[in-house]
């Protein structure tokens, strides 16, 4: 079942890496430092790392699909500070067997109260030392049956609906649920991996393969992972299931179900001239491989920027390639928040909005300046809008998440696509050659560590703006990070880039003339998505009927049309549409798409309300926690 995946590179290239820090004795490993300043701090995390923190996690675990659980061991490797004889970690549900040292004696230990989605801590006495200045921790446990960041699918829920899938997606906060670590992205671990499945399953991680899988029992296998750069800990991943490989180039692949491989092959056919033109314009990509896994539709993301193995949606499957935007996204994560991540959650620009504007980059350089002006004038539409639905001075659109908001809160463009518009506008401003080398110098100087908002904007000032106080009035930098709604220095698009079907649109408007089908059909994806966002909120049936019937949207393949025309249909109490909302709602559970269309739904009142209920009753049990959680909210459902 496994395809012939390229294990001679693999072993290589494990090697390569092991010789970086991985297989040097503990005490010579490289540990991320700790950023002490107040911007730093992570309140979603029990953990104090400057008394004592993880530095390297060793996990050795069974894939219970009946138990829908993990369980075995993970094995933490500890620095602590002088004096300080006790380690937090962050747990959320796990089930502790028992905790011992390196040498196998028992360690007391306590479990305090749980606080809702932030868990509860594991407070562990430290025992005898391993190596200088080095303890390590091995923790006996379980993950529980409900562990939010493991979806366990059954066989009918996955593509060849012969074989369970299990994936985990571990940002935010999730992880802490199957591992027990210090859970927070300012304390970075390398990590190791023994995952114990059932034949014929196998099992991907966002790590380095090491070696083949071994049986160990009858119907049993065994897979090993390493990774020997240091990561955040929501960056530890894992899937399994029946899943074959396919090579892309001669350092990208993919993996996904067998009735899945071929078409997602084919869509990312650009994925080495991708990663050619990262590093072109910011330099090598630093994690050897960049393979991808194609997970099943409940996967609640566009994609997932796990190191060396990219979780991606099978929604982004159009057949034209026109939604790969995507995987520039997901790749362009390997410099902007795996190599250089934010230290607190309060400052998630640092890795969405600056990954956001060196994806359109990469599709300057792959797709060519036409398209990607259009992506960035969808990016920056999206953000005007929800400036204008929030309002100019709401705090949940800061790039920096104040205090006293849930940075989980914070409206998503502002962390998008203002960073998109923020990077954009200083690049117009000081000219993108001298930006482009600030930016390598960032990703350079900080390569492998965490970072604040303050430090990004120390070092514009310190490289590029200097003592020029003409300039530094020009960027606006702290308006646009720690202040509200669109600054008024921000640079818009080119009105060329949606012309004709802004035109288009602007004609509809006015006397109801709808495009040729000729011309539909020969805009790009982001042009005809332009169009659907530009149409009157209000419309009658007859008014959907036509449209359908003249663009023939219900049967577009291109997902992200396609959750337009089913949006514009439920607002507006369509009828015919409902069938294949229902559908749609049934196969995927990208949380971009299910939340928004039973949003649509039960905005309606006595229409949608009840449909939505029925709906929702069907298919909360397929949907990723996260997934869930919005729709709950949205529904007002409460469990029983």
């Amino acid at each position: 079942m496994r395809l012939a995946a390229p294990f001679a590179a693999v072993l290589a290239l494990s090697a390569t890496l092991s010789a970086c820090t991985g297989d040097l004795p503990e005490e010579d490993r490289i540990v991320a430092p700790i950023l002490t300043s107040e911007q730093a701090f992570d309140e979603f995390t029990y953990a104090r790392p400057t008394e004592a923190r993880v530095t390297h996690v060793a996990l050795d675990l069974v894939l219970d699909f009946e138990a829908r659980k993990v369980d075995g061991t993970a094995t933490l490797d500890v620095q602590a500070a002088d004096g300080v004889n006790e380690i937090v970690l962050d747990s959320n549900g796990l089930v502790i067997g028992g905790i011992t040292d390196g040498l196998g004696n028992a360690l007391d230990f306590t479990i305090g109260e749980s606080q809702g989605e932030k868990g509860e801590p594991i407070t562990v006495q430290l025992g005898e030392l391993t190596g200088p200045a080095l303890q390590q921790v091995v923790i006996t446990y379980a993950s529980g049956s409900d562990a939010e960041a493991l979806q366990w699918l059954d066989p009918e829920q996955t593509a060849g609906g012969e074989y369970p899938f299990v994936f985990s997606q571990g940002q935010a906060i999730l992880n802490r649920s199957w591992i027990p670590t210090q859970d927070s992205p300012g304390i970075r671990q390398t990590w190791e991996a023994r995952i114990t499945a059932p034949k014929p399953l196998d099992v991907v991680m966002s790590g380095i393969s090491r070696g083949e899988p071994e049986d160990v029992g009858e119907n049993m296998r065994a897979f090993e992972f390493v990774m020997d750069n240091s990561v955040p800990p929501y960056l530890i991943a894992l899937a399994a299931g029946d899943i074959d490989f396919a090579e892309l180039g001669p350092r990208s692949g993919v993996w996904a179900e067998p009735a899945v491989l071929e078409e997602a092959a084919a869509e990312l056919i650009d994925t080495e001239a991708m990663i050619d033109a990262a590093e072109e314009i910011y330099g090598p990509y630093q994690w050897g491989r960049y393979d991808m896994i194609v997970l099943p539709p409940s996967f609640p993301y566009g994609g997932m920027e796990n190191p060396v193995m990219t979780f991606l949606t099978p929604t982004f499957i159009a057949g034209d390639r026109s939604n790969t935007g995507l995987i520039a996204h997901e790749l362009a994560h390997s410099w902007s928040g795996n190599l250089v991540t934010y230290s607190s959650w309060r400052d998630g620009w640092l890795n969405e909005g600056v990954t956001s504007y060196f994806e359109s980059r990469i599709s300057e350089a792959v797709f060519g300046e036409a398209r990607a002006e259009q992506e960035y004038a969808l990016s920056y539409a999206s953000l005007v809008e929800a400036v204008e639905e929030n309002g100019q001075d709401n705090p949940n659109t800061a790039m920096r998440t104040p205090d006293g908001i849930s940075p989980f809160d914070t409206v998503s463009e502002a962390i998008y696509d203002k960073g998109t518009v923020f990077l954009r506008t200083v690049e117009t401003i000081v000219g993108r050659e001298e930006f482009d080398e600030f930016m390598r110098g960032w990703f350079d100087r900080h390569a492998f560590q965490p970072a604040t908002s303050e430090m990004f904007l120390a070092e514009l000032r310190e490289h590029l703006v200097g003592d020029d106080a003409e300039l530094e009035e020009a960027l606006m930098l702290d308006e646009w990070v720690y202040g509200t709604g669109l600054p008024e220095n921000a640079v818009a698009p080119d009105p060329a880039a949606f012309a004709a079907v802004d035109e288009a649109a602007a004609a509809y408007a006015a006397d109801g003339t709808l495009p040729m089908a000729g011309t539909w059909t020969g805009w790009t994806g982001a042009e005809q998505q332009r169009f659907l966002r530009e149409l009157p909120e209000t419309m009658s049936d007859e008014q959907l009927t036509r449209l359908n019937e003249s663009l023939a949207l219900s049967g577009n393949g291109n997902n992200e049309v396609l959750f337009l025309w089913l949006q514009m249909a439920l607002r507006n109490e369509y009828e015919p549409a409902v069938p294949q909302a229902e559908e749609f709602l049934a196969e995927v559970g990208r949380n971009k798409f299910v939340a928004p269309l039973f949003r649509a739904m039960w905005d309606t009142g006595s229409w949608g309300r009840p449909l939505a209920t029925r709906i929702y009753e069907a298919t909360r049990g397929r949907y990723h926690s996260m997934t869930r959680g919005n729709v709950d909210e949205i529904v007002g459902y409460e469990a029983e």
